[in-house]
């Protein structure tokens, strides 16, 4: 008996492979703010790990194919308070050492700016998350920031051609008073001209700064709203440009006229919704609300996409140079399924992320974007922002 056991150990450790080498290490950065900005909804706060929560969910899935490529994926987070110099607490960080060649960042335009001109020498690229300004993709854009994050121009033509092909053509545009709604508004003149719609009036909702959750708050707004909007020339939707989450949550059912609104409130375009679930979205949603007890945001999916496309280009390169991995993710054989559809694929001119946009009413997916009709020669996700025609951009 003893002979026939030490026998087959011997058969067992000669059946057994050699031990696999350390697993390839890929870290990913992600650079953010704390979460502090309020809603009009109080059902609807961002929670403190708004973004970040979709990144780590990337890294678990990234990780769940690497155990069979030997690959290792590892998300450095990096908090910068507010105030603080963003460049010097990211070269501070011992967490974001050189061998992060990707780093996820929610920053805005200027600070992401700033941290693409000082790290380049390293050759980090940077994932925008967050920042929907299209000059970052035009005549501020930079050589290593692929932006997943959609443009103003891009959210605003996914709106305006579910409104052109339900013919509601004729646009009353009420823009908020502060620099990011009027960037907005720039985006919704530009695809009303650009998709045959007509923008009939314009008007401006100044921000006063007076607090309407009070005990009559309600009895102001239901008496403001119906005489901001009347006397309007004939209009089929009122479109509303309200970045700032000032007044657009206001809108509807509240209008002198009985129309529908879209654009910051009403029928909002945007890269992801808790109501997304076609195309196998509902397993992406349902693990995410398991691990983080609420639900995924835009900014979320966003993330996740990010941290997700450095695991794409690993698996299919079998690689962590940060150089062979970056020329890939914009290379034309880099496609990325992330349950829209079709899968995402990068613009080479300006390294904006191709992707639908939805168009949600906060219970239900109303629409998808691009829209029947709206054709393109190379990519009807092309329709949708900047083409490579119209592109200001010079990538060096």
């Amino acid at each position: 008996m003893v002979r026939w056991l030490v026998g087959a150990i011997g058969l067992s450790l000669l059946a057994t492979p050699v031990l696999a080498t350390d697993p390839i290490e890929i870290d990913i950065g992600y650079i953010h703010h704390p979460v502090d900005k309020a809603t009009l909804s109080p059902v609807e706060q961002p929670a403190d790990n708004d973004g970040v929560a979709g990144a780590r969910l990337a890294i678990e899935d990234n990780n769940t194919t690497g155990k069979f490529l030997n690959q290792h994926f590892t998300l450095n987070e990096v908090l910068v308070k507010n105030g603080d110099d963003v460049v010097k607490t990211v070269k501070a960080a011992s967490t974001l050492a050189d061998h992060n060649g990707f780093i996820i960042t929610d920053l805005p335009a200027d600070e992401l700016l700033k941290v693409a001109d000082a790290l380049r020498d390293r050759g980090t690229v940077l994932l925008n998350a967050s920042a929907i300004d299209d000059r970052l993709r035009e005549e501020d854009c930079r050589a290593n920031v692929v932006h997943i994050a959609p443009t103003r121009s891009m959210l605003a033509d996914g709106l305006a051609q579910y409104l052109v092909w339900k013919q509601w053509s004729r646009w009353l545009l009420v823009v908020g008073s502060h620099q990011k709604d009027k960037l907005y508004a720039d985006g919704l003149r530009r695809a009303a001209k650009r998709f045959g719609a007509k923008i009939v009036q314009e008007r401006t909702f100044k921000d006063t700064g007076g607090a309407r959750r009070t005990d009559s708050g309600i009895s102001q707004i239901q008496s403001q709203m119906p005489v901001f909007t009347q006397q309007a020339p004939a209009y089929d939707v009122l479109v509303a440009a309200d970045e700032s989450e000032v007044f657009a949550d206001y809108l509807p059912y509240r209008t002198w006229d009985p129309r529908p609104v879209a654009g910051s409130a009403g029928l909002v375009p945007t890269t992801w919704d808790a109501t997304q679930e076609q195309w196998g979205a509902i397993q992406l949603q349902n693990r995410f609300v398991k691990m983080n007890s609420r639900h995924m945001t835009a900014l979320d999916m966003q993330a996740w996409t990010a941290v997700r496309m450095v695991g794409e280009a690993a698996s299919r390169t079998n690689s962590n140079d940060t150089k062979r991995l970056f020329d890939f993710i914009r290379g034309p054989d880099f496609a990325l399924a992330a349950f829209k559809g079709q899968p995402l694929t990068v613009r080479d001119w300006n390294l904006q992320l191709r992707q639908p946009i939805l168009l949600s009413d906060g219970r239900m997916i109303v629409s998808v974007s691009p829209q029947p009709g709206f054709l393109h020669q190379t990519s009807e996700l092309d329709t949708l922002g900047v083409d490579r025609p119209e592109t200001k951009c010079k990538l060096h």
